[in-house]
């Protein structure tokens, strides 16, 4: 079975930058659309970023709109999400996620149907 596998995380201080990856194990979920979600201690997990199987959509949460930017490289099956400007609020296990098709509702995580391990960002102050 295909594999999202999620990369990246770490500490970074208030101000600075990651870059997360998204890798898949194979070719399967490489044309489906790409997500990231994060969940905070004590909070539901929350959309951050879509992006559709050519790029041509892109969508984020307003409280990382000028500050992240998703991309995706299909050739090597990976899907990335820059993040700067970092703040503590920031601080959260990243998940990525593909699912099928780019919907209206991106934000809903009954739209993806593949998800990654997780990665640990951690923004100190």
């Amino acid at each position: 079975q295909e594999r999202l596998v999620a990369s990246g995380g770490g500490l970074v201080q208030a101000g600075g930058s990651l870059r997360l990856s998204c890798a898949t194990s194979g070719r399967a979920l490489s044309a489906y659309t790409r997500a990231w979600f994060r969940q905070a201690p004590g909070k539901e997990r929350e959309f951050v970023a879509a992006v559709s199987w050519r790029g041509g959509r892109i969508n984020y949460a307003e409280s990382v709109k000028g500050r992240f930017t998703i991309s995706r490289d299909n050739a090597k099956n990976t899907a990335y999400l820059q993040m700067n400007s970092l703040k503590p609020e920031d601080t959260a296990v990243y998940y990525c996620a593909a699912g099928q098709y780019y919907s209206n509702d991106y934000y809903r995580e009954d739209n993806y149907s593949d998800w990654g391990q997780g990665t640990q960002v951690t923004v100190s102050s």
